[in-house]
């Protein structure tokens, strides 16, 4: 962990009963949003937060926090300081891939990959180097985007797919999953370049393994391929994560400045349609493409299309 931050994920019980232990030990509780709770103690502060539930404990007593009374007394498991024990993998050499971007209406889809062995990976995990999931901060991601870069042995690539390409190649490839699939291998090959001896690879679960195997080239056909829910637990799957998130906010930053209007995150909200109407009233329908995604539904209600009707699901026949 971080020296200050810790994140892991909690069953809906370990979370209840953390509560009412710190509501015990007089914890000082505060409204926090998307959080199921958050408390204060001393300089330690415990959020934990609804999807997942997730736990992020933050501050000067985390460690003591995480060791002391969330293991022992939650989690029924010694994990802080035993990474090497209970993950071994993720200090031998190997690739992790992470994206980011393919939730957003606006700006690129992003894959980022780093290569890390024994003395690289403990060298990030020490840096803090987490899950960019966990990391609300925009400066944050920078500041560990330049300490990945800089950190000897880790080996990075990134492969960002501005709006107009991704429409381009969604559009051949009529799946999100082959056009992930494809920025990985892309991604996986470059570092196999330099790091030919690489043994393994490791993203999180987005796909059946075989689409990406296929999108690999004649370096890639050799690795070993792991693909796993978490994926972002793994050290060198979450600095991937960290460069792919700094790549799309500057994107995105860069591209709000050109155009003097902020472009918001995200792609459910309705604040996405009223900027798209903007953008569109300002430039045209033409403009769109440009700066969005347009398999999102959300393009049909900038432009005022008719939605297309969902398709119903179908079991996969055994």
């Amino acid at each position: 962990m971080a020296q200050n931050s810790y994140t892991r994920a909690l069953t809906p019980a370990q979370a209840k009963t953390l509560q009412s232990l710190l509501e015990s030990r007089g914890w000082k509780f505060e409204p926090k949003e998307y959080t199921l709770f958050a408390a204060k103690k001393d300089k330690t502060t415990v959020a934990v937060y609804e999807k997942g539930p997730k736990i992020l404990v933050q501050g000067r007593g985390a460690a003591e926090f995480v060791e002391f009374l969330l293991e022992p007394e939650i989690l029924g498991v010694a994990e802080l300081g035993y990474a090497e024990v209970h993950q071994p993998e993720m200090f031998q050499p190997h690739i992790g891939v992470d994206e980011s971007g393919k939730g957003d209406f606006f700006g690129p889809l992003v894959i980022a990959g780093v290569y890390v062995e024994a003395t690289s990976a403990k060298s990030l995990q020490a840096a803090g180097v987490q899950d960019s999931k966990a990391i609300s901060s925009d400066k944050r991601i920078r500041d560990l985007a330049e300490i990945i870069r800089n950190t000897p042995r880790a080996l990075h690539d990134v492969v960002s797919i501005g709006p107009e390409r991704y429409n381009e190649v969604y559009q051949k490839a009529g799946n999100l999953n082959r056009l992930l699939a494809w920025g990985h291998a892309r991604v996986i090959e470059n570092l196999l370049e330099r790091q030919p001896d690489c043994p393994r690879a490791l993203s999180d679960q987005f796909a059946h393994e075989s689409v990406l195997k296929k999108a690999l080239l004649t370096k890639g056909k050799t690795i070993r391929l792991d693909q796993r829910t978490k994926g972002e637990s793994d050290i060198a799957v979450a600095a991937a994560s960290i460069l792919a998130r700094e790549r799309f906010i500057n994107w995105l930053d860069e591209a709000s400045r050109r155009l003097g209007i902020t472009l918001p995150r995200g792609a459910s909200n309705k604040l996405i349609t009223d900027i798209g109407q903007q953008l569109t009233t300002q430039r045209g329908n033409d403009f769109l493409p440009k700066v969005g995604k347009m398999h999102f539904r959300n393009s049909y209600r900038i432009l005022g299309l008719p939605e297309p009707l969902k398709e119903p699901f179908k079991r996969r026949a055994k």
